[in-house]
């Protein structure tokens, strides 16, 4: 069996529902982080092969609380070696997200898995 390649990408929650930014910004914070970090490893192996199968990509969207912990998160990856790229928007200087280049799923779920699939309604942002 192969192991899938998936790119997993982190949001800050607070950002909609405490800091009142839309969906559309926050969103937006995803597509940068996740295209940053496809160009910075583009010529690696598994970032190849994630793009080579473009018809069928595997992304992972979740949801992180606050700042604080996706600072946590970006600590605890770069330590361990796992490439992503921490997305902070700019001219504010604010970290809103991290994606990390694609990897099989079993190599880096285990840095993740405590976190929730980000399963926001519209409603929960007013």
């Amino acid at each position: 069996m192969t192991n899938t390649i998936v790119q997993y990408i982190l949001l800050r929650t607070d950002l909609l529902k405490e800091l009142g930014w839309s969906i559309g910004a926050v969103v937006a914070q995803a597509c940068h982080a996740s295209t940053a970090v496809l160009h910075l490893y583009k010529d690696d192996e598994h970032t190849i092969q994630y793009l080579n199968d473009m018809d069928n990509m595997h992304k992972v969207v979740l949801e992180v609380p606050d700042e604080a912990s996706l600072n946590k998160v970006a600590a605890k990856l770069k330590e361990n070696f796992i490439s992503h790229k921490l997305w902070i928007e700019q001219p504010e200087n604010i970290p809103t997200c991290i994606a990390m280049k694609p990897y099989p799923k079993e190599e880096v779920k285990k840095y993740v898995g405590k976190f929730k699939l980000l399963k926001l309604q519209i409603n929960e942002t007013k």
